[in-house]
């Protein structure tokens, strides 16, 4: 058995046609590649910034459950903007995931430029 467990989640794909897996599972620690703001029925990056982002948070969520975890098992995430000015709206998403101001894990946000109409990226690892 590899060592290594990729994970994937069905209608995401956030490496486009690049040979680069959604997310890796070794032993009990999780880590995603970028995590896109993309919706996994249609496989498409919304132009509102605000589903974007809620998208990507959804998506994280997505990506540490099929590794057999919860939001609860996620340790650090780094926050790519286009615009740091969208910042407020990841803070909303991140309250909703994250609600107890004593119970959440790290964050790292940064300015990227991102393609296409990307907004938002995330990635994350998680202790699961």
């Amino acid at each position: 058995m590899p060592k290594r467990q990729v994970i994937e989640i069905p209608g995401l794909v956030p490496h486009g046609s690049n040979p680069i897996p959604t997310a890796v599972k070794i032993g009990n620690l999780l880590f995603t590649g970028s995590i896109p703001g993309q919706d996994p029925a249609t496989t498409t990056t919304p132009d509102d910034p605000a589903q974007q982002i809620a998208l990507a948070f959804q998506n994280m969520r997505r990506i540490v459950e099929a590794a057999g975890g919860t939001t609860e098992d996620i340790a650090k995430v780094e926050v790519r903007l286009r615009d740091l000015a969208l910042r407020e709206l990841v803070n909303a998403e991140w309250v909703k995931m994250f609600p107890d101001p004593h119970n959440r894990p790290v964050r790292h946000v940064s300015r990227a430029d991102l393609m296409g109409n990307t907004v938002i990226q995330l990635e994350m690892i998680a202790v699961l």
